[in-house]
């Protein structure tokens, strides 16, 4: 038996990010999340468990994020770092930043604008750096799906394939992704970082021949793990040399993969 696993950002979806920098108040979108907690040591990226577009835009504004996320009760996960840090500390880290839910709103406003659906993507969080205890960033990213998607995903499955999700992003928006492109909600694993992509690779390994199909610095070990490890740079972002080492094969559009022998 054979198996696909997907990363979602970038891979299955066309992804928008808006990150505010918050020193500087300036908002980028041509900047990978990634790319930014890979280029200090003490960075991390916290994704926030709940619906940018009605829960975090409808917030008070002036709260701080520590506040929001501790009175609301709001879940969250690290999504990406360079080291084991536990969600407790990060808590206690930030209790007095000045970063405000003002902050994500800003950059959530920014992708509405581009017309971007923040419902299948990460939805809304930060980079904090550890070493500072400073949040640093406030992320927003939507997505709008690969018009390839939904003819390749049905093409795997009439090939016996079983397909899979395993992404850096929020829960939620991959369950209704899961839904549009008709896989069952039990295939979709939510919030992983590089090293649990590796363990439900890993683990599929036991039963399937694994596929691992990702675009970006989080899916190196995935695709590493793998039988075989597919990047795709359909995103057209800039892709670290790093993430075509890891990988068996490049593609450029994910139809592409429909042509691997596998």
């Amino acid at each position: 038996m054979k198996a696909v696993v997907f990363d979602n950002s970038g891979t299955l979806i066309s992804r928008y990010r808006a990150i505010k920098d918050i020193n500087s108040g300036f908002i980028y979108d041509h900047t990978s999340s990634i790319d930014l907690v890979d280029q200090h040591p003490c960075r991390a990226l916290v994704v926030l468990q709940t619906d940018p577009s009605q829960c975090i835009i409808n917030a008070r504004p002036h709260q701080t994020i520590h506040e929001f996320i501790t009175r609301n009760r709001v879940p969250f996960d690290i999504s990406y770092s360079s080291f084991d840090i536990e969600k407790k500390e990060l808590l206690d880290l930030i209790r007095n930043e000045n970063a405000r839910v003002s902050d994500i709103q800003d950059t959530i406003q920014a992708v509405v604008d581009k017309n971007y659906n923040v419902q299948i993507c990460s939805g809304s969080g930060f980079i904090v750096n550890f070493y500072s205890g400073q949040i640093e960033f406030t992320i927003t990213a939507g997505g709008k799906l690969f018009p390839e998607v939904l003819q390749v995903v049905e093409e795997l499955k009439k090939r016996a394939f079983h397909i899979y999700i395993a992404s850096g992003d929020r829960m939620k928006s991959l369950e209704e992704l899961a839904n549009f492109i008709h896989i069952p909600s039990e295939n979709v694993f939510g919030t992983a970082d590089s090293k649990r992509k590796r363990e439900i690779v890993h683990g599929l390994k036991k039963i399937y021949q694994v596929m691992m199909v990702g675009n970006s610095a989080n899916d190196i070990l995935a695709l590493q793990e793998a039988d075989l490890g597919v990047l795709t740079l359909q995103q057209g972002e800039e892709t670290p040399e790093k993430v075509f080492e890891a990988a068996d094969v490049v593609v450029k559009n994910i139809k592409e993969i429909l042509e691997i022998n596998f």
